[in-house]
């Protein structure tokens, strides 16, 4: 009998002790680091319904838009401050040809996108509607250029293009295309994916190139370039040691990094976007930590040959990639999105937080219709993804400077196997003001922070949170506001500590003042 009271006692105790599982959580105060707002940013290619029928509607359409550009994504994206906009590609950049999209658009050639669809593209989509989005958007343009089918003079005419205010061939060309000053485009990709769809190349004959291509993207008066490289395939670290090698720190301001999260880890066979169980969700969101992994590892290898950090790692694809819903054409990658994808978002966007002294522009793949979507339409109706919300909450990080964070993650346990549960970054605002973000991917359980912000000053406390019911639930056009930000009332101030209850499958950012 002794023996059945102290099993249960000992059974009782563990149980508790689960249930009230305390983390201590240490904030620093800043130094000089800052969490740059281009981390925030977005990719836009022509594929699927991204552009057309996305940004772009159709010239008879009453969908209400300015020149064709759909307004009310314009002012969504807004409300989230969009920093900068990835245009065309992704792999059809290494394919796209920019004067078969200028001019009038009665009179501009149509292609056949190869790589998405096999659809006719009739480049009524071209430079200086790209241009008038991202004015419209108060962004900066990010143009991925072609080298993997492109000449180098066709570049360098583009750029020219774009950013001369002087006398040439170019310039007539777009004054009598309606814009007589330069836009003066300041982020430039030099290829993309070179290693794969915009050449196979191997990464000592892309050095090279980008080299040569890079020499005639030249800097004109008032618009100094920041010229990208196109960097690695997720763990390919060979590729980043090559091109740091061989291009050297000050010939390039950016080099790219891509990890796509995919919730099987097989391309051929992805998995669903709507209908998993936990095993698939931990096997997704161990795939997706590995994000920590894979920018550390770059950001070592970077540092070895650019030690003063000059070189910024743009990770400008990533995202959860999933099979496309059915019925959908498969060169679309058209995808729903729960709240699973909203994990995703806010414990990538805290890795990037906090690599920031390293990565200083990333871009999610893609804004509207295509793989981790902020925004999904269907002809005059529009909704905004949990990822949107993700995006809204974590805009108060926006070159704000970083707050180094110290923590030992509580585990989230499934059968044998085990991933951190708990992910987290902060930042303090012009204002004084201090925000920590944090996700819980615990299904199940809750997490008790207990934060000692040592000599960071605060009085008051409040929050917002992302969740639902089931880490499966999603905005659909019948219900589009099932997921969506709400007040959060789990933390309160005791002394200068912070006391936070973080409910299962939850993100929440926290403002201190």
């Amino acid at each position: 009998m002794k023996k059945i009271f102290l099993s249960i006692a000992l059974l009782s105790t563990a149980v508790w002790a689960k249930a009230q599982t305390e983390t201590v959580l240490q904030i620093k105060p800043a130094g000089d680091q800052v969490i740059s707002k281009h981390i925030y940013g977005h990719f836009s290619e022509h594929l699927g319904r991204c552009i057309y029928d996305g940004f772009w509607v159709d010239e008879n359409a009453t969908i209400p838009n300015k020149g064709r550009i759909r307004l009310d994504i314009v002012e969504a994206l807004k409300k989230i401050k969009v920093p900068n906009l990835r245009w065309p590609g992704g792999c059809f950049a290494d394919e796209y040809h920019w004067r078969d999209g200028i001019g009038p658009r009665n009179q501009r050639p149509k292609m056949v996108n190869t790589n998405w669809g096999g659809v006719t593209e009739d480049n009524s989509f071209g430079t200086h509607e790209f241009l008038d989005l991202c004015q419209m958007l108060n962004c900066e343009p990010y143009i991925a250029g072609n080298v993997g089918s492109g000449t180098v003079e066709e570049m360098a005419k583009w750029v020219e293009y774009l950013n001369f205010d002087g006398v040439s061939p170019m310039t007539a060309i777009r004054k009598q295309n309606g814009m007589d000053k330069p836009w003066k485009v300041s982020y430039w990709g030099v290829g993309n994916e070179s290693w794969g769809c915009g050449g196979n190349m191997t990464p000592e004959y892309y050095s090279d190139l980008y080299r040569r291509y890079a020499t005639y993207a030249r800097d004109y008066a008032g618009a100094p370039l920041k010229r990208i490289a196109s960097g690695a395939n997720a763990d390919d670290y060979r590729w980043t040691e090559t091109c740091m090698k061989n291009i050297g720190a000050g010939r390039m301001w950016g080099l790219t990094l891509h990890y796509y999260t995919l919730p099987t880890g097989k391309w051929n066979a992805k998995g669903s976007a709507t209908k998993f169980d936990e095993q698939e969700y931990f096997s997704t969101m161990k795939n997706c930590l590995r994000m920590e992994e894979i920018v550390s590892k770059h950001a070592a290898i970077m540092d070895k040959y650019d030690p003063k950090k000059k070189v910024a790692l743009i990770v400008d694809e990533w995202g959860i990639w999933t099979d496309v819903e059915p019925g959908t054409n498969p060169g679309f990658l058209y995808q729903q999105n729960s709240l699973r994808d909203a994990l995703i978002a806010g414990t990538t966007l805290n890795i990037f937080n906090n690599h920031s002294d390293r990565v200083r522009m990333a871009n999610l793949a893609q804004t509207i219709n295509v793989l981790q979507a902020l925004i999904l339409t269907e002809k005059e109706k529009m909704i905004l993804t949990p990822t949107y919300h993700v995006f809204d909450l974590f805009k108060v990080h926006m070159d704000a400077k970083y707050l180094p964070i110290n923590f030992s993650s509580p585990d989230y346990v499934l059968g044998d196997k085990k991933i951190p549960a708990l992910n987290v970054s902060a930042s303090q605002d012009p204002t004084g003001a201090i925000h920590i973000s944090l996700v819980n991917l615990d299904p199940k359980n809750k997490i008790t922070l207990n934060t000692d912000l040592g000599d960071l000053k605060w009085k008051t406390v409040t929050g917002q949170i992302l969740t639902s019911a089931k880490l499966t639930d999603i905005n659909t056009f019948a219900d589009n506001n099932k997921i969506h930000n709400e007040k959060f009332t789990g933390a309160r101030k005791s002394g200068n500590s912070l006391k936070v209850d973080l409910p299962a499958q939850s993100v929440v950012v926290l403002e201190l003042k």
